[in-house]
């Protein structure tokens, strides 16, 4: 049995200004605040002499490989990210970085921004515009009626605000 894994796909390439400043945020941080003290301590390890039975080098070698590898995804991630800054022409329709405010069958209301896959979080109610439910939205008017398929069965929603921030 083979360990290939054929690569994620990326997703849409666009991110909202402040998702682009968090992912440089933390590009900063990896390369110029952690590296250093990893590469610090990996060497202060290797000093210690037998590297085979080193925990702490042994570690070491692999947070390098990880916070390499993430510096990696984000350098290439942020070449071709379009940051989108601008309201839409038309305000009254769904599209990238609107908040939506999405009332179901049984009156119970729901708040969600559409933004890039690289920045969305349920917890606080932000959605990655490749999600069912924001592919469902993007276009629609205020007060349109959106029916999205979820695991549990067509689920029905009406549009009852757009905003844009």
């Amino acid at each position: 049995m083979s360990r290939y894994r054929p690569p994620r796909t990326a997703g849409t390439p666009l991110i909202t200004a402040e998702g682009e400043a968090r992912l440089r945020a933390e590009l900063h941080e990896l390369w110029h605040v952690q590296r250093p003290k990893v590469t610090q301590s990996v060497s202060e390890a290797a000093a210690q002499g037998d590297r085979s039975e080193n925990a702490e080098y042994t570690y070491g070698k692999k947070m390098l490989r990880e916070i390499d590898s993430r510096v990696r995804f984000l350098s290439k991630r942020l070449e071709k990210l379009k940051v989108v800054a601008s309201k839409p022409s038309d305000p009254d329709k769904v599209y990238f970085g609107a908040w939506v405010t999405l009332e179901d069958e049984d009156g119970k209301e729901a708040r969600y921004r559409i933004i890039g896959p690289d920045e969305f979080d349920l917890k606080q109610n932000l959605i990655s515009i490749d999600s069912p439910l924001a592919r469902a939205l993007v276009g629609k008017p205020l007060d349109a009626e959106v029916r999205v398929q979820t695991p549990t069965g067509d689920k029905l929603w009406y549009i009852v605000a757009i905003e844009y921030p």
